[in-house]
């Protein structure tokens, strides 16, 4: 991997740290992104690390503000709380989030029960479906935007919408494919379909009352991380099995 040449105007690095720290908003729930949490409290993986990589070639201090999950990190945006937010990039978000393009990205399929008659990603979506999800998730939003027959079952956590599928019987589990692959083993003769409905795109944010400034930065940034090989490493060194570098 090739260092970094990037050289941030004055502009920029006041947009992106104007207190002269940037404070990173990281969504724990996803644990491609954030592997872990070091007995410090700080978060480990592939999403802090490029919050790390960011202040260091804005050559500033990092803070990593961490959220339960990804609608508290959008919520977040206008109040001040971060600079920047490590999230997935919906249209939903695009109100009060200046999101640059992905630098990486994992695909949201379905898991059906035993004996499903849906075999394909375009069987889901028909009347009397129900799918459980996790909402507020990015592929959540994406489902709400684009379902067009089938209903929508939105529960707090992963956990909850695994439970609630099994519970309620209900014809599909949405979600992140690695996660889906490690719920099935938990549905005996259960299936993970083929293909995708979208992909999360993992993307870098700063609210949108900032100087235009910054998220020109930002946008090179990840343009850079990626071409220099950072965004694979990072997926490397954190074993993000499932995540990859976006196009």
């Amino acid at each position: 991997m090739n260092p970094s040449s990037l050289a941030p105007s004055p502009e920029a690095i006041l947009a992106l740290a104007p207190t002269g720290i940037l404070r990173a908003g990281i969504n724990l729930s996803n644990f491609l992104l954030v592997s872990s949490v070091g007995d410090d409290g700080a978060p480990v993986g592939v999403s802090p690390d490029m919050a790390r990589a960011l202040a260091a070639v804005l050559d500033v201090d990092v803070k990593l503000i961490t959220y339960e999950n990804p609608g508290d990190v959008a919520d977040a945006a206008m109040t001040g709380a971060w600079d920047i937010g490590n999230i997935g990039a919906e249209p939903a978000r695009a109100e009060f989030i200046n999101f640059t393009d992905a630098y990486a990205e994992i695909e949201s399929t379905y898991l059906v029960p035993a004996d499903s008659p849906i075999n394909t990603i375009a069987d889901v979506d028909q009347p009397g479906m129900r799918i459980s999800v996790k909402e507020r998730a990015a592929y959540a939003l994406w489902l709400e935007s684009n379902l067009e027959h089938a209903e929508l079952i939105q529960t707090e956590s992963l956990d909850s919408a695994f439970d609630t599928f099994v519970d309620r019987r209900l014809d599909a589990l949405a979600g992140l494919r690695p996660r889906l692959e490690a719920d099935v083993k938990h549905v005996p003769g259960g299936r993970v379909l083929d293909g995708k409905f979208s992909s999360v795109m993992q993307a870098i944010g700063t609210p949108v009352n900032r100087d235009r400034a910054g998220i020109d930065f930002l946008q090179t940034f990840v343009i850079d991380a990626k071409q220099r090989g950072l965004v694979a490493s990072l997926i490397t060194k954190h074993a993000a099995d499932g995540l990859s570098v976006a196009r």
